[in-house]
């Protein structure tokens, strides 16, 4: 099974990926040896995920998770921090 996920970084940022393995790649974001850009925003927290048939549609979903806004992200993972 692929996955497509999110996590949440510690300036509350987030990083989209995806993987075969998802406990274990979530362990690789926290030790600091995941993606350059969670190296430095570490802990990361999983806050969404989606299993996906094949690599080819987690790929396919993963670019179409990062085309969309903040908000359209945080709506997707049910986190709501409002509008100012």
């Amino acid at each position: 099974m692929n996955y497509v996920y999110i996590v949440q970084c510690k300036d509350e940022s987030l990083y989209t990926g995806y993987t075969n393995d998802l406990k274990k790649r979530i362990q690789v974001h926290n030790s600091g040896k995941g993606a350059k850009y969670t190296r430095s925003r570490r802990p990361v927290h999983l806050v969404y995920w989606e299993e996906c048939p094949d690599r080819s549609s987690a790929l396919s979903r993963e670019a179409e998770i990062k085309k969309l806004s903040r908000e359209e992200k945080l709506k997707l993972v049910g986190l709501d921090y409002g509008k100012k």
